[in-house]
């Protein structure tokens, strides 16, 4: 019988038996869930990062667990959100495997099931999205609870958010009924683009030498180091606001039954990272601090664990089944084993994959095309099948690679073989793919040597593969049985960006902000 372990009620519980008084005396942990966006993996000092400072994040870890392998589903906002509040796999969940998406009304929130069952929720910045929530009896749904951004303030560039994260949490504690336990998402939109150029230098103080090392895959100028400094900025912008809260939580009396979860919902967004399948694009970072429920806190881990481990971690620890939920068959499992255990390093030999992959991110391709890949994260390895090679990866260049965001490092890479004849950079970043890639990620953690073509990796890569396909049979993949050309022909949600491509190349009105002429490559299209 599976437990729970509730240690302000001060015993061991058999799951599934707490008589609905004895659930009511018992005392539930608080939930304050923080995600940046578009905060990459290993860009916190807790990490060994030189160059980005988060003190509450390092807290967090120092007071909790650190994870060395946490990984999201699908690298891109809103299908890596609609992991966490489902804890189901992207290719699970219909349209809600792709960007902006109309959210299925079928699939229930954590968030919602939580707030049904004695916990006060709410968020503030940015939620589930982008995408249409939907509606239920008339109302717009709250996937991740009612929204708290009343409070704005000054914010010290014009690329960061003018919502007071810190006084809508506040303003949500004040709101909550005496007694009652919360679940709060603190939804960072830092360090979301657009930067204000040169802010981390000028603005932050840094310098374009405190970088130790620039990706492999982009070229190493003073413009990519001040994108990567502006981007610093921002993720210790988002710290800065945790760190408030942590020290409202210690004033009031409650930050020793809260259980703390940060992360970030991908990577960061540049070129080769943020919407594609690669280690920096889907490797997260996570901390987990709860001062009355971890044992042995200062531990790190290195389990690999998901983002769809989050919702069962939350029914579990809030007393409520999965099937009283009301919620999808749950593919991720509670991380209460690792909570509840005192040992670092691998906790439970049992959590020794992940699986990754995406459908259509943002449109850029003929008919709103998506690009499809799935993956499998496995002793150091990650293994690829890309299901459509005749297509380009990042968005097709004649509309300049929309699902890279446009930025100075993007065009430090185009600018690269634009100006300078040299392909390297533009090969990796927005070139076509193979069928199958594999990396030895310890050893190539930037993912630039694909060894798939390699005589002595082909057994091991053809195991992976095996493993996927059975992997993902089992969680009815649409894309795995045949049916996944689905996934292009759900709606995309946004004013003016459905059919983007073709009307764009037609001449017929188009949403015109969403196409930098700069990023523009027309040297690059195919040729009819």
């Amino acid at each position: 019988m599976k437990k729970i372990l509730l240690i302000a009620f001060g015993s061991l519980l058999a799951f599934g038996q707490i008589t609905r008084a004895q659930e009511k005396k018992a005392k539930r942990p608080n939930i304050l869930f923080a995600i940046a966006d578009d905060a990459g993996w290993k860009h916190f000092s807790a990490y060994g990062c030189k160059w980005v400072k988060t003190p509450g994040f390092d807290q967090v870890a120092k007071k909790g667990i650190l994870f060395n392998n946490a990984y999201t589903p699908n690298g891109k906002c809103a299908p890596s959100r609609a992991c966490i509040i489902t804890g189901r796999n992207s290719w699970q969940l219909e349209a809600a495997a792709n960007h902006s998406p109309d959210f299925p009304t079928k699939f229930k929130t954590y968030a919602e099931v939580l707030g049904e069952n004695g916990f006060f929720v709410g968020f503030t910045g940015k939620g589930w999205g982008p995408g249409n929530p939907g509606e239920i009896n008339g109302k717009e749904r709250e996937l991740a609870g009612p929204e708290y951004n009343e409070f704005k303030l000054k914010p010290p560039t014009t690329g960061i958010s003018n919502i007071d994260y810190t006084k809508n949490f506040d303003a949500f504690l004040k709101a909550r009924p005496k007694g009652e336990p919360f679940c709060f998402w603190y939804g960072g939109k830092e360090p979301h683009r657009g930067y204000e150029f040169r802010s981390g230098a000028k603005v932050g103080g840094k310098t374009i030498d405190e970088i130790n090392e620039v990706p492999t895959f982009w070229p190493d100028n003073e413009d990519v180091r001040n994108d990567m400094l502006d981007y610093a900025f921002e993720v210790e912008y988002f710290d800065k606001h945790l760190q408030n809260m942590l020290n409202k939580l210690a004033e009031i009396g409650e930050l020793e039954n809260t259980i703390v979860i940060v992360t970030s919902d991908n990577g960061m967004p540049f070129p080769r990272v943020k919407g594609q399948v690669y280690e920096y694009s889907n490797h997260m970072p996570l901390a987990i601090m709860w001062p009355n429920g971890i044992k042995n806190p200062g531990r790190v881990v290195d389990d690999l664990v998901s983002f769809i481990d989050f919702a069962p971690t939350y029914l579990e620890l809030g007393g409520i089944s999965e099937k009283k939920s009301g919620m999808a068959k749950l593919s991720g499992n509670s991380l209460t084993d690792i909570l509840f255990s005192d040992k670092a390093g691998v906790v439970n030999k049992k959590r020794d994959y992940q699986l990754v992959g995406k459908e259509r991110h943002d449109v850029g391709r003929p008919n709103d095309e998506g690009y499809p890949v799935r993956g499998i994260i496995k002793d150091g390895f990650l293994y690829l099948h890309n299901f459509k090679i005749d297509r380009w990866p990042v968005g097709n260049p004649e509309l300049g690679y929309l699902n890279c965001d446009s930025s100075p490092t993007k065009t430090a890479v185009l600018d690269s073989r634009r100006k300078d004849g040299i392909m390297k950079y533009w090969e990796l970043n927005f070139g076509k793919r193979g069928e199958n890639e594999l990396y030895d990620i310890k050893k190539d953690p930037y993912c630039v040597t694909n060894l798939a073509s390699n005589a002595d990796y082909l057994k091991l890569m053809a195991n992976m593969n095996k493993e996927l396909t059975k992997k993902l049979i089992k969680e009815n993949d649409p894309r795995i049985l045949g049916n996944g050309d689905v996934f292009d022909h759900y709606p995309y949600f946004g004013a003016g960006v459905q059919n983007l491509y073709n009307n764009y190349m037609s001449g017929k009105p188009y949403k015109k902000a969403r196409i930098n002429p700069q990023d523009i490559d027309l040297d690059m299209m195919d040729k009819k």
